[in-house]
């Protein structure tokens, strides 16, 4: 939002006024919830985040089915068996790779649960390695056993996936750094066939959502930022895919307690919200107050009219948005759409995703970036002078 144009907004038809009236009220509810819940979840809280994860694959199915899932899939696959399994972790399995492996090979009951286990247990540094495990193990033991194998290989390089990049700027960037040729990767992240296997394989944050016709990128902001080991000169695609949205999930799972009480959000909308966020501010205290400032323009029923979705709706760089391009029709355009875009502009970092959770409070409903700073204001009025004073322009 980096110089809104906020004359639509003065423009807005009778009809438009009532059905902004109607956003407004819904929006006020969330963001009165938002803000009035502990801004942290205690440890007490990790079941309820396997509760919820669960929930969300077997919601419709009823409570004793849900009970029974959690139970079996966190119990031994047969407690009394004496018979051995041998089980080989290859090198930079990531560990939903070393999940499945475990499942299909009748060490473990369910995948899924032992990914959640693994992270709300904070177990970490499985080692590659030739394991002889057993049916009759429990989690902790066959985590404890996956610790203790030796890494016979280290990586050979790693590569930074940097925060705020759309999915054709980490296709160039594989490019570069991994040997992935850029169009083959851009082909597989519109490959329907693929994203269907990937949403089954994660589906605490994976949906039917991304799947939109309209949606350019359906993993779009999903390719969490980090740095990631690669352990061949040229990996394969689906791979280093896997491995981002293994540490997505991991982040994600940390927050899912305090997701679920936004209520009025999807991971989805988490997702797009935060990817807003991380482009148009660059610090954590900007986060916090940018994040403060769309939710009261939600509240509102007000466009968040912000510039760097005006950008990915043109699909270009440009050092400056002119008021034509405000005009683009586009599910992205949020000069044109009211509430939040269609999906994600850009991955995000974890400070954005907090942001979004726990925002600042403030009275605050547009601001100006210029010169390296950015200017609040509480009015429209006051916006305009600002604009006019730091932007040197009429808005």
């Amino acid at each position: 939002m980096t110089n809104d144009k906020n004359h639509n907004q003065e423009e807005l038809s009778d009809e438009h006024k009532s059905e902004a009236n109607t956003f407004e009220e819904t929006k006020q509810k969330m963001h009165h919830n938002f803000l009035s819940r502990a801004k942290e979840a205690s440890i007490t809280r990790r079941i309820v985040v396997v509760a919820i994860i669960v929930f969300m694959i077997l919601i419709g199915f009823g409570g004793k089915f849900a009970y029974d899932y959690i139970t079996d899939g966190l119990s031994p696959v047969d407690a009394s068996s004496t018979e051995t399994i041998e089980v080989t972790i290859p090198l930079g399995s990531s560990s939903s790779t070393i999940a499945n492996l475990l499942e299909e090979s009748g060490v473990i009951n369910n995948d899924l649960m032992y990914r959640i286990y693994i992270k709300v247990n904070n177990v970490t540094d499985f080692q590659a390695g030739d394991y002889t495990l057993s049916p009759s193990m429990t989690l902790d033991e066959v985590s404890t056993a996956l610790q203790s194998g030796r890494i016979v290989e280290e990586a050979k390089y790693f590569v930074t996936i940097p925060e705020g990049r759309t999915i054709e700027e980490i296709a160039e960037l594989l490019s570069n750094k991994a040997n992935i040729d850029t169009e083959a990767f851009l082909e597989l992240m519109t490959d329907e066939t693929y994203i269907e296997s990937l949403i089954k394989k994660y589906p605490s944050i994976l949906s039917e959502t991304i799947l939109d016709e309209d949606i350019r990128y359906p993993l779009e902001g999903y390719l969490f930022a980090a740095t990631y080991p690669m352990y061949e000169d040229t990996p394969a695609m689906e791979t280093i895919i896997e491995q981002m949205l293994d540490k997505t999930e991991d982040v994600l799972l940390t927050y899912f307690a305090e997701i679920d009480e936004l209520e009025a959000f999807t991971i989805h909308e988490i997702f797009t919200f935060s990817s807003l966020v991380e482009r148009e501010a660059r610090n954590e205290e900007e986060r916090k107050m940018i994040a403060g400032v769309f939710y009261n323009r939600l509240a509102e029923g007000m466009r968040l009219e912000t510039d760097p979705t005006v950008l990915y709706a043109l699909g270009a760089h440009k050092d400056r948005v002119l008021f034509s391009d405000l005009e683009t029709d586009s599910p992205y355009n949020t000069y044109q759409v009211y509430g939040l875009p269609i999906g994600p502009i850009a991955n995000f970092g974890e400070s954005s995703l907090e942001a979004v959770i726990n925002p600042s409070e403030t009275n605050y409903l547009y601001f100006v970036a210029a010169d390296g700073e950015i200017y609040y204001s509480e009015t429209f009025e006051e916006h305009r002078r600002k604009a006019n004073e730091y932007l040197n322009r009429d808005i």
